[in-house]
C-alpha cells in the first residue's frame, strides 16, 4: 500500500478546504494547520511528513488549483487562494451525494451535495477511502453537467 498517496489525498483535500473556507480572501496556508506539529530532524530540517505536505500544496499550485505569492520558509504558502479551477471543482455538485427523496430545502441540498461539503465530512469521519475517492474526483476535469446540481 502506498501510504504517501493516502497522505497526499488528505493533505490536498485539507489544504483546498482551508482555502475554500477563506475564499476569496488570500491567507497564509500553514503546513502545521494541516498535519499538526512535526519535529524537525537532527539537522533542523522539516520531517519527511512535513515536506510531503508542503510538496502536496506546491503540486496543487503547479497544477493550477491554488495560487500563492511566496513560501514562508518550509512552513507555509503566503497569500494563498483558490484559483477559478479550484473553486469550481470544490463547489460543484456530486451526483448521488444525497439520498433520494431528501426533503431538505433546495439551498441546503445544494451545499451538502458539493464536493467541498463531502470532502469535509469524509475528513471529519477520518474515512481515508472516501477522502481518496473524493480527492481523485476533485482532480477529474469533467463531471457530467447534467449531474451537477450547482
Amino acid at each position: 500500500m502506498d501510504l504517501q498517496i493516502d497522505e497526499f489525498y488528505k493533505d490536498a483535500a485539507a489544504g483546498m478546504l482551508l482555502l475554500y473556507q477563506a475564499f476569496p480572501r488570500k491567507v497564509a496556508l500553514y503546513v502545521e494547520d494541516l498535519i499538526g506539529r512535526e519535529e524537525p530532524d537532527e539537522f533542523g530540517l522539516p520531517s519527511k511528513r512535513h515536506q510531503a505536505c508542503l510538496g502536496a500544496l506546491l503540486w496543487l499550485a503547479e497544477e493550477g488549483y491554488i495560487r500563492y505569492d511566496s513560501t514562508i520558509a518550509y512552513d507555509a504558502l503566503d497569500q494563498a487562494v483558490l484559483t477559478e479551477k479550484g473553486f469550481i471543482r470544490l463547489s460543484r455538485g456530486i451526483p448521488h451525494a444525497l439520498p433520494e427523496g431528501d426533503s431538505q430545502p433546495a439551498g441546503v441540498r445544494r451545499v451538502r451535495a458539493t464536493l467541498a461539503w463531502q470532502l469535509r465530512e469524509a475528513l471529519a469521519q477520518q474515512n481515508s477511502e472516501k477522502v481518496a475517492r473524493l480527492t481523485r474526483l476533485l482532480f477529474e476535469s469533467a463531471l457530467s453537467p447534467a449531474s451537477d446540481i450547482v
